[in-house]
């Protein structure tokens, strides 16, 4: 099969200094048959930082104006690398609930190919990344889950991007930076029914490769909840390196391939015009 990195993010996003030529040259040179720049829009921060008055927990503000040289860049790189390479102008949209009025504005945007939709960051909480999990009891991580777990569900009811990201988020920090065992496993109807609104909203998940080349070791979400996805009844799965910079891009694709097909997916997909186009495995 033709392998497809649907997830990926250059200096438009804060934590990255890719130039988005040099990744779509990795890309070609990888043999991908798309490839999906996808920088991130926190709905939470999309304002300069005064906007907000100290309410929201933040290193980073004014993604609004990010999103807007990130799409601008590479809608016209798209014609540039016509031909070459199916590149995909696309966005992470953080936090939507936390903004609607944003998120609605951003999904609205008829340049976009293809939307992710994502939870980094709680209310009142700084980013999963940034957070200290020693200084959480085990009930404290329990809260914090319980309300991630919520949060993604209240995107999935909402229901207007394509593809939910990294699912399991959380644990490339809990698990993968501070070793913390967690048993999610008390969270699995609420996933469940996460999963419900995406298939009612005909929006898929992806399997999210990060986590292979990291301490945390497995896909973001891992395949017991991949093939929870597909014995609901979904069927847009997407896969995505969430590359940094050159070097990752397309790492640990064909594992989640095999992941994909282990859960009983025949197909993957990837989005132009925010309608999906399918590839066989």
């Amino acid at each position: 099969m033709k392998l497809t990195d649907c997830h990926t993010h250059t200096k438009f996003s804060v934590d990255s200094e890719a130039e988005p030529r040099e990744m779509i040259e990795r890309a070609c040179q990888l043999g991908l048959a798309a490839h999906a720049i996808t920088d991130h829009c926190e709905c939470n921060c999309w304002y300069p930082k005064e906007h907000y008055g100290g309410s929201v927990i933040s290193d980073d503000f004014n993604y609004g104006s990010d999103y807007e040289r990130s799409v601008s860049a590479i809608s016209e790189l798209k014609e540039e690398y016509s031909g070459r390479i199916e590149l995909i102008c696309g966005t992470e949209l953080g936090q939507a609930d936390q903004d609607y009025e944003i998120a609605e504005k951003i999904v609205s945007d008829d340049r976009l190919d293809f939307v992710i939709g994502s939870v980094h960051q709680l209310a009142g909480e700084a980013d999963f990344a940034f957070i200290d999990y020693r200084q959480y009891d085990s009930a404290g991580i329990r809260n914090l889950l319980e309300r991630y777990f919520k949060e993604v569900w209240e995107i999935c009811k909402w229901g207007k991007f394509d593809i939910l990201g990294h699912l399991t988020y959380t644990l490339r920090y809990i698990k993968g930076s501070f070793g913390i065992e967690t048993d999610i496993s008390c969270f699995d109807e609420i996933i469940a029914e996460s999963f419900r609104e995406l298939i009612r909203h005909d929006c898929g998940i992806e399997i999210n490769t990060s986590g292979l080349r990291q301490a945390y070791g497995d896909t973001f979400p891992s395949l017991k909840y991949v093939k929870l996805f597909r014995e609901l009844g979904g069927e847009l799965l997407s896969i995505g390196s969430d590359a940094h910079n050159a070097a990752d891009l397309g790492k640990g694709i064909a594992d989640g391939a095999a992941i994909a097909e282990a859960a009983g997916f025949r197909r993957i997909c990837y989005f132009k015009r925010r309608k999906p186009v399918f590839i066989e495995i």
